[in-house]
């Protein structure tokens, strides 16, 4: 009973002095509060050590936004911290933000930061607007491509300027979107002129034409403004078109006259084979003329229609084989 008794007193004494010199640092930094300003006790001072947050880096952070003008609960740099956030980043922008002129709040800047965005760049492009460049540079393109209704192709290169929307910056789309909203509307705007002379002598159609489609939607920027940087004549399609066709067409119709050149190399032929048989049959004819004639004076027939027998006396008449 004794040592028990020993025992409960020794870890009984190791809280108290566990817990004096809990509270003897926490009042240093109580002090450090109270001559900052910052509304902070020093039993709060202890629940956060208790947290296993770090005191001096809350406080430290608490009294930069009260100096700046930002009074921000200390409830919300602990919620952050604990959630895994950067609080040093997440201060800064703020009041970066707030500095600017930039109606966002704690809550806000903060979320951003748990979402795994840079929240100093996001500041950063919103006070400083950002050029986004279609296609990228990284791209090694010669520019989006389009083919007017003549049958030109030309190739654009715009710049977009845009400002992030801190409000969007969760959810909303990024870059990529953007640039790929710029090139469908640069093919659109380009397919929809009469002729690539309009786009030449005007090349502010096509600006207009993305600024008209609203493509900032559903994105975390608002587009201020779109420059067309650079438009270059590439070929004429359909020409090249009209002459593939054409060469097609010449294929086809030589395939056709040397059908027809088979055909009538085939009826000469025919017409050679019939000369001659038509030949052969004067020659056949004309060798019976000879056999024709002998039998004739044979038969001592030379013309008449009828017999010379009957006509002519027995002693006027010739003798077969004399």
């Amino acid at each position: 009973m004794g040592h028990a008794l020993l025992i409960l007193l020794a870890l009984l004494g190791a809280v108290i002095l566990a817990g004096l010199i809990l509270i003897g640092s926490s009042i240093s930094l109580w002090v450090q509060a109270q001559a900052a300003g910052v509304p902070l006790s020093i039993p709060h001072l202890v629940m956060i050590r208790l947290r296993r947050l770090q005191p001096a880096e809350i406080l430290d952070h608490a009294v930069r936004l009260w100096k700046a003008g930002l009074p921000t609960p200390i409830s919300l740099l602990e919620a952050h911290a604990l959630s895994g956030g950067n609080l040093p980043q997440v201060v800064e922008a703020f009041i970066a933000a707030r500095k600017a002129g930039l109606t966002i709040d704690f809550s806000t800047i903060a979320a951003i930061d748990l979402a795994g965005r840079e929240v100093a760049d996001a500041v950063q492009a919103r006070v400083n607007h950002k050029v986004v460049t279609v296609p990228p540079a990284h791209a090694q393109q010669d520019g989006i491509s389009g083919v007017a209704r003549d049958g030109v192709r030309l190739a654009a290169r715009a710049r977009v300027t845009v400002r992030t929307r801190l409000d969007r910056l969760v959810g909303g789309a990024g870059e990529e979107t953007i640039a790929a909203r710029v090139g469908e509307g640069i093919v659109a705007a380009i397919g929809n002129a009469d002729s690539h002379r309009d786009i030449l002598e005007k090349p502010d159609r096509i600006a207009r034409r993305l600024l008209e489609k609203g493509l900032d939607s559903g994105t975390c920027f608002e587009i201020l403004s779109v420059d067309i940087a650079d438009i270059d004549v590439m070929d004429n399609v359909a020409a090249r078109l009209r002459s593939s066709q054409a060469a097609a067409d010449t294929r086809i119709a030589q395939a056709h006259a040397e059908v027809r050149r088979a055909q009538a190399v085939a009826a000469q032929q025919e017409m050679r084979a019939r000369t001659v048989e038509s030949a052969s049959r004067v020659t056949g004819a004309r060798a019976t003329v000879p056999l024709a004639l002998a039998s004739a004076s044979v038969e001592a027939n030379l013309g008449s229609h009828r017999p010379w027998r009957p006509l002519v006396a027995s002693r006027c008449r010739w003798q077969r084989g004399a």
